[in-house]
């Protein structure tokens, strides 16, 4: 098959894909996944597992897991949702995005035993197996016909029920716990806490970043092995802005690992980067063998995050952070301050509906001394008009309201450039990934 054929049939195979019930339409069920990875001979037990969840910093954290474990030499997959610009950002092999080719191979090898899960759940009167669902078990074998020797795994919502955990954790890790998709998860960071921590398994070893003392206690209650938490079994500090990235410096369980650097900026990444280490020291040597100085340092200074306070642009400041939750917001608002050492700021803003709409806006109103709002691509988009109201009634300062996307990014590079200000690009994934996509073409047009 061609590219040309390929690049056909992979939009053939994500058209079918994507008329599944789609991943933010979720269902609480385990059930149909196990179904479908039963009958493809459970390829998830084929490897090693990093189970990752949290509230913010996932995939982050699954990004710099991944790197170091490359650093050793062994062959790894990464699945992390959503993607920015391409579908194939979701399935990693070894450091590199899955191709169509395989992508396309594994469907064909088992979409007959995803649609006889189908059948069943609708002769049961359930839904046939969402577009998560589905990915999942796909992903799953193929990792496995890879083949890997351990798997780094984002959780796609929550932890016990999500598709992700018929997989069995040999590392769980829980990056910061906030409030996020309350309709699914709870209305509390606790009941939030007791659904992702159902991705600790007997046998897991656990790690977490520094946790709210009612979410450490959840944490801790279902781990049969305790748990290696920050501020209290390893230690972060040292952090210091450096360049367009962050010094620190990590005490782990197994090793000391003084002033490390890497190309990520902003202080929580820091912390992300601390939890991620103890989690490679975990799944490697069960928390008795350090890291190698040199690994860990090559490891470090190739970690990209796109989309985290991802710098596109340095004249002007152009800064693109996918912070879509209060608790991302914040993180953002101390990275202004912290990294960039508060410039004049404009926000272009894009959210989605059903994220809380008051808080965000409370969060973002006051961190931008300009700001324009656009409507976030997709179905689940809030209007501009709408969240610009919220914004200006918690006293922000929009200055313009532009629901075209790429219309609204260059109207506020261009207010950027007249006032000497950093913009920052915020809000939804699907705004950043907007955005980086236009800027992508940009380089292609010019180089062509």
């Amino acid at each position: 098959m061609n590219a040309q054929d390929s690049s056909a049939r992979m939009a053939e195979v994500l058209q079918e894909l994507y008329a599944r019930q789609p991943e933010h339409q979720v269902r609480p069920r385990l059930e149909p996944t196990k179904r479908a990875v039963e009958l493809m001979g459970d390829p998830q037990r084929n490897y090693g597992i990093i189970h990752v969840t949290g509230t913010n910093g996932k995939t982050s954290t699954a990004r710099l897991i991944e790197r170091i474990l490359l650093e050793h030499g062994l062959r790894t997959g990464r699945l992390t949702s959503p993607h920015l610009m391409s579908f194939s950002e979701r399935i990693v092999l070894s450091g590199e995005p899955v191709t169509d080719e395989e992508f396309i191979a594994c469907y064909e090898e088992n979409i007959d035993l995803i649609e006889l899960v189908d059948a069943q759940l609708v002769a049961e009167g359930e839904p046939r197996l969402t577009f998560f669902e589905a990915l999942s078990a796909l992903a799953f074998q193929l990792f496995s016909d890879a083949p890997i020797d351990v798997l780094v795994l984002e959780v796609g919502m929550g932890g016990e029920w999500d598709s992700t955990n018929v997989a069995d954790a040999d590392v769980a890790v829980f990056t910061d716990i906030d409030l996020d998709h309350t309709k699914s998860l709870g209305d509390t960071v606790e009941e939030i806490a007791q659904t992702k921590a159902g991705i600790i398994k007997p046998k897991s070893l656990v790690v977490s970043s520094i946790q709210q003392e009612s979410v450490a206690q959840i944490i801790d209650s279902q781990a049969e092995h305790g748990v290696k938490f920050a501020g209290r079994d390893f230690f972060i500090s040292d952090i210091t802005p450096d360049g367009y990235g962050v010094r620190f410096s990590v005490e782990g369980i197994a090793g000391n690992y003084p002033l490390v650097w890497m190309p990520i900026m902003g202080e929580h990444q820091a912390h992300n980067a601390a939890t991620a280490i103890i989690a490679v020291e975990l799944f490697l040597g069960e928390g008795t063998r350090a890291i190698a100085d040199e690994v860990l340092r090559a490891a470090l200074a190739d970690t990209v995050s796109p989309g985290r306070l991802h710098v596109v642009s340095k004249e002007p400041l152009v800064i693109l952070d996918g912070a879509h939750n209060p608790a991302g917001a914040r993180s953002l608002a101390r990275a202004i301050q912290w990294q960039f050492a508060a410039p004049k700021t404009v926000g272009l803003i894009g959210i989605l509906a059903d994220k809380d709409i008051p808080a965000t806006a409370y969060e973002f109103a006051g961190m931008f001394d300009e700001i324009v709002v656009t409507t976030a691509p997709g179905v689940r988009g809030l209007k501009a008009k709408e969240f610009a109201q919220e914004l200006t009634e918690q006293g922000g300062n929009v200055v313009l309201i532009i629901d075209d996307p790429k219309a609204a990014y260059l109207k506020a590079l261009a207010l950027a450039g007249q006032n000497e200000a950093a913009l920052f690009v915020t809000g939804s994934l699907y705004l950043i990934g907007e955005i980086l996509g236009e800027l992508r073409e940009d380089v292609e047009d010019e180089e062509s």
